[in-house]
């Protein structure tokens, strides 16, 4: 049976004014309906409902409308609110019937308190673009993006986070959600762990009420430039880590690969951000985030695709992850401009193969010499 238009109106809310007839709970909105989007949506979905005394009940969930000109079939929008599923990103999962996708990313934001935004860090600049001046009074956000950025200062370029991505143009604080979490897990109830960081530590312990589950456990720092790093530097040494999988290499040579991801992740950040505190790394967004995404995770699996074959990178996330990307050859490709820039390539050997890897600069012989030529053991 062909998905009907979702009719809107049904909702009741104003979004002229962003007030849902008085309600003066805490109206939630995600932005990005992908694989992670979903899932937190089936986890999102049942915590407002759960607190509806804290939590307006209904989540809007903008949906990118990707069809072209003249596709009469129905939007992702459509489809999610018609099946509660979403069949390309996440199938089999049913998404809560209180989470509304929307194809208008104005409309779903404008009367949010709490937006929760989980899309490629490559979109940011555009949604916050669009969203600029859109926004509730008092509003704040939560990333559960991976990636790094950079800004200009007289001439000198330096490191940005994503979340200053987001605060800067909208005016709003923005904490950051990492962990050892497989969208697929998540949304099926199995056990996992993930850390907020945040500035404010009010802004921390309500989005720790909205995503804290008997399931989903939830630990807040303020460390949040540690959290976020975590977050976005993980994705290349799992793409270290798919190498090695996909060349045959010994569990051995996993295993240092890891260790040594972790430390060049833990120097990154210290050199970047000094006041970062050591305890981070054993949070869920530290090791358990690394261990997970080296064995489980979608940059994983690309980067061991990718080295078996001889098919472009984009062709092969096509053929894996069915129109989304994985965030490690980018975000590789961002930290190694920045440690070209500050000349610290020869400090991050793995961070800079798996870059050099990708453009075709390094082979097998070189990625085997970035671990056992590594500055740790000097």
């Amino acid at each position: 049976m062909p998905c009907q238009s979702f009719d809107y109106s049904s909702i009741g809310f104003n979004n002229n004014s962003g007030e849902i007839y008085g309600d003066r709970r805490k109206k939630v909105a995600i932005v990005g309906g992908g694989n992670w989007g979903s899932a937190i949506a089936c986890v999102v979905g049942k915590t407002v409902k759960a607190q509806s005394d804290v939590f307006h009940p209904t989540v809007n969930m903008w949906c990118r409308d990707s069809r072209k000109r003249g596709d009469t079939s129905s939007s992702i929008a459509d489809i999610i609110n018609y099946t509660h599923e979403n069949p390309k990103y996440l199938p089999g999962r049913r998404i809560p019937e209180n989470v509304i996708a929307m194809s208008s990313l104005r409309d779903a934001c404008e009367s949010a308190h709490i937006l929760i935004l989980v899309v490629p860090h490559q979109g940011i600049p555009q949604i916050c673009s669009e969203l600029r001046g859109k926004l509730q009074e008092g509003a704040h956000a939560v990333s559960l993006t991976k990636g790094i950025s950079s800004t200009s200062e007289n001439d000198v370029v330096k490191m940005q986070l994503i979340s200053e991505d987001i605060e800067k143009p909208l005016g709003i604080e923005c904490s950051v959600l990492m962990g050892a979490n497989l969208a697929g897990e998540v949304a099926d109830e199995k056990f996992c762990e993930a850390t907020i960081g945040c500035k404010s530590l009010k802004n921390g312990e309500e989005l720790k009420m909205l995503f804290d589950t008997p399931n989903f456990r939830i630990r807040v720092t303020t460390d949040y430039e540690a959290v976020e790093l975590c977050g976005a530097l993980k994705n290349i040494v799992a793409c270290a880590a798919g190498f090695a999988d996909g060349l045959g290499w010994a569990y051995n040579v996993k295993s240092a690969i890891i260790r040594l991801g972790l430390l060049e992740t833990k120097k990154f950040v210290e050199h970047f951000y000094p006041s970062s505190v050591g305890h981070t790394y054993f949070e869920s967004c530290g090791v358990a985030d690394l261990i997970t995404t080296c064995y489980g995770g979608r940059n994983r699996k690309v980067a061991e695709a990718f080295i078996k074959s001889d098919k472009p990178l984009q062709v092969v996330e096509q053929e894996l992850l069915k129109g989304q990307s994985a965030q490690g050859p980018p975000t590789a490709q961002d930290v190694f401009e920045m440690l070209e820039i500050h000349k610290l390539t020869e400090k991050f050997p793995i961070f800079t193969s798996v870059h050099k890897v990708f453009v075709g600069e390094h082979g097998e012989t070189e990625l085997y010499d970035s671990l056992r030529n590594h500055p740790e053991y000097d």
